[in-house]
């Protein structure tokens, strides 16, 4: 059995680098050089060629868990930035015995820019990312057109991108960002949002903020002009 001994970063500071180790990408934190792109297909990722959905913010894996043991038929990418919650991921890989997960550690708009297979997933998700609440810290929200940009460019024509929140600014926030590309269409009719979604699946705070009966807003979008 996996312990969080048997995933350590291998190499000091000044000497970090990307690196595919065991179900497992590192990008170190401030790394942002050009290198070669993965290949989903490569025997050290998945080895297969089957359609691959990626989530960003995926906290400690409860959610993308749970649809890797549902849909074995797809390969699912968990994207966190923390250390330490990618290898809670990476460990329920191996205790729970998912091998179409795969765990990336790094920041997400950097592994889209430099290290995601372009038009390579069928399907994303951002679940419940960092809402920034206070107003003069909402520039540093991740899903902006940059951002969106960006994961236009690794899903395929046609791709599904889904976001969930419970905070009302950074759900209409993601509508304004979404509606400044011509490259986005809305699945849901105006207001372009569910609050109730009970298909979608449960997270770590999906589940906190039902308990303290905050509402949960869903969003979803087509990268292009028609649904795969």
């Amino acid at each position: 059995m996996k312990t969080k001994t048997d995933l350590v970063i291998p190499f000091e500071w000044k000497d970090r680098h990307p690196i595919l180790l065991e179900k497992f990408f590192y990008i170190p934190k401030g790394f942002d050089h050009q290198e070669d792109r993965l290949e989903w297909n490569d025997e050290r990722i998945f080895g297969n060629s089957n359609p691959v959905c990626i989530e960003l913010c995926s906290g400690n894996g409860q959610w993308i868990g749970e649809k890797a043991k549902q849909r074995p038929d797809l390969n699912w990418v968990a994207i966190d930035l923390d250390f330490g919650r990618a290898r809670k991921i990476w460990l329920k890989i191996f205790r729970e015995k998912i091998s179409n997960l795969y765990v990336v550690c790094g920041d997400g708009s950097v592994f889209l820019r430099y290290y995601a297979p372009l038009k390579g997933a069928k399907e994303s998700f951002v679940n419940f990312p960092d809402p920034w609440p206070k107003q003069r810290h909402a520039k540093h929200r991740l899903i902006q057109k940059p951002f969106l940009d960006l994961l236009s460019t690794v899903l395929v024509d046609g791709a599904l991108a889904s976001f969930a929140t419970d905070d009302v600014s950074y759900r209409d926030q993601m509508i304004r960002e979404l509606a400044r590309s011509a490259q986005w269409q809305p699945v849901f009719y105006d207001p372009y949002y569910l609050s109730d979604f009970e298909s979608y699946g449960d997270s770590y705070f999906a589940n906190l903020w039902k308990q303290k009966k905050r509402t949960l807003y869903y969003i979803q979008y087509v990268n292009g002009s028609r649904r795969i």
